[in-house]
């Protein structure tokens, strides 16, 4: 492994740590969400600065708490304040109703406002900003997900001369569902100012590679395996494929510890020992939540020998909950979760154990000992590290995950030079 000569300075929309204020008191909490999870392990042992948005107005007692939770350590947080409205714009706006449906093949959700577009270069070049003046030209910056895509041709703007590379968490769509982004030549030609792009599977690297030939046929991309190098003007960008993992020794030693094993015993005897199937997901229509619910209403009404021998515990993160889409997969999950159970629950078992709240580390691990199958239904996916943990966590290695076919590529047009869609079978 190469070592860093400077430090690291990441960047991502928010601080793997979150302010907020109860009681007229800033409080600090773990962020919620897979990024902050992905990275945990490496940052742990890394020396540099975190930029990302702190989850509370900029103030100086929010900043000392920050400060505070970095003491002793050899990375600090740099917060960026967002304003409400910008945080509406940018992140609830672009980022959510823009950006994240088309990236996962569903242009018919986008709200294409053109004030969303502005405001989202806004943050992205204070983002860039505050990156600028972190960085020495040592140090490498790296900056994650879609949220950022502007900020390396903004940090060219900003004199930033050292290395800068970007990482995409979700899917890169193909360049017939990429054309109908308005803006799609800036955000491509903005890519192309960082050093190093990664993707996580070879499918998104080859749509990248080939919206570029379409919408930016100027770029000249050779392949040199593993990698494609693309030239543009007096710029070299690398692109690669970099899929995200867990740290798997850590999660299967917590997994077999004798506290878990205790708790999910305990648990599946307050369910009565029946066989449990699992899913863990953040509310997000791109998860097939109600589409799992109805196949599992389907399984009980065809195979009515399951009922009584077969719980589905549904455990369902809270996330984007200002976004009207959000606020109706929410309806329609626990509608479904009513009328399911309304027409099957028997003295003594109910069909669906329904939960809607973040988890601790020590219940999610609990939850998937105590499985027998988890179910990953996404309809499109990026980075889920839910099947990962799942297989971490089983330590009888008993457990069998089922994951969709559709994780990284709904039904339509394939490249013929991308490969099959990749998942995770039982490990």
């Amino acid at each position: 492994m190469k070592v860093l000569e400077g430090r690291l300075i990441t960047v991502s929309n928010r601080l793997p740590v979150e302010v907020k204020t109860r009681g007229g008191s800033p409080r600090l909490s773990r962020s919620a969400g897979g990024l902050a999870t992905a990275l945990d392990s490496i940052w742990r042992y890394s020396h540099g600065v975190w930029i990302g948005w702190g989850g509370a107005a900029d103030s100086p007692a929010a900043n000392g708490v920050l400060q505070k939770a970095t003491r002793g350590h050899s990375y600090s947080f740099k917060p960026v304040p967002l304003s409400r409205d910008e945080i509406s714009k940018f992140y609830s706006g672009f980022a959510n109703e823009i950006i994240w449906p088309l990236f996962h093949d569903m242009p018919s959700r986008c709200n294409f406002d053109p004030e969303y577009w502005e405001v989202y270069q806004r943050v992205n070049r204070r983002f860039a900003q505050a990156a600028a003046e972190a960085a020495n030209g040592k140090d490498l910056v790296w900056v994650h997900d879609y949220h950022l895509m502007l900020m390396g041709r903004y940090l060219r703007e900003a004199s930033s001369s050292g290395r800068a590379g970007f990482f995409l968490h979700i899917p890169f769509p193909a360049p017939d569902i990429f054309e109908k982004l308005p803006w799609r030549k800036q955000i491509l030609r903005a890519l192309l100012h960082y050093d190093l792009l990664g993707f996580q599977t070879d499918r998104d690297r080859y749509n990248f590679v080939s919206c570029l030939e379409r919408i930016v046929p100027e770029a000249i991309s050779t392949r040199d395996d593993p990698f494609n190098t693309i030239e543009l003007e007096d710029r070299r960008t690398r692109v690669g494929t970099f899929p995200i993992s867990i740290g798997f020794e850590e999660f299967a030693n917590h997994a077999a510890s004798r506290e878990v094993e205790l708790a999910a015993n305990q648990f599946r005897h307050e369910l009565g020992n029946k066989f449990l199937v699992l899913g863990v997901d953040r509310m997000d229509y791109t998860k097939g939540i109600p589409e799992r619910l109805k196949a599992f209403r389907i399984l009980l009404r065809r195979f009515p020998e399951l009922r009584h021998r077969v719980t589905l515990l549904q455990v369902v993160v809270p996330s984007r909950e200002e976004i009207p889409n959000y606020k109706e997969l929410r309806r329609e999950v626990e509608l479904l979760v009513s009328q399911i159970n309304g027409e099957f629950t028997e003295s003594g078992w109910v069909p669906i154990h329904y939960m809607h709240r973040n988890l601790t580390r020590r219940q999610l691990v609990t939850y998937y000992r105590a499985a027998d199958i988890a179910l990953v239904t996404s309809l499109k996916d990026g980075m889920n590290l839910v099947a990962k943990e799942f297989c971490a966590a089983q330590v009888d290695e008993t457990g069998v995950v089922v994951i969709s076919d559709l994780r990284h590529a709904r039904r339509g047009k394939t490249f013929p030079h991308a490969p099959p869609a990749r998942g995770y079978s039982r490990q």
